[in-house]
């Protein structure tokens, strides 16, 4: 048995092609720079509120005919769910 764990594998990323005005744009490029990151990441984390903290949708979001009768991911962020692969 190895005495150091293999990193994490990163989470499969698709790419998501959006419009939205230009203010958003310019505060997603500014915010990005004040946390250290990528606007990737302010974007999947900003949509990951509402996945996680709207229980409605949570509810819908179960419902077997929404979800192909597979188990839910259940949400968390980006190294949560890298952590988890």
């Amino acid at each position: 048995m190895a005495i150091l764990k293999s990193p994490p594998r990163p989470p499969k990323n698709e790419t998501v092609q959006i419009r939205v005005e230009e203010e958003i744009r310019a505060k997603l490029q500014k915010y990005a720079e004040f946390i250290d990151s990528s606007e990737s990441y302010v974007v999947s984390e900003a949509l990951m509120l509402p996945f996680r903290e709207d229980h409605e949708f949570k509810s819908w979001l179960e419902e077997p005919a929404r979800n192909g009768d597979q188990a839910p991911t259940g949400g968390g962020s980006l190294f949560d769910t890298a952590k988890k692969a």
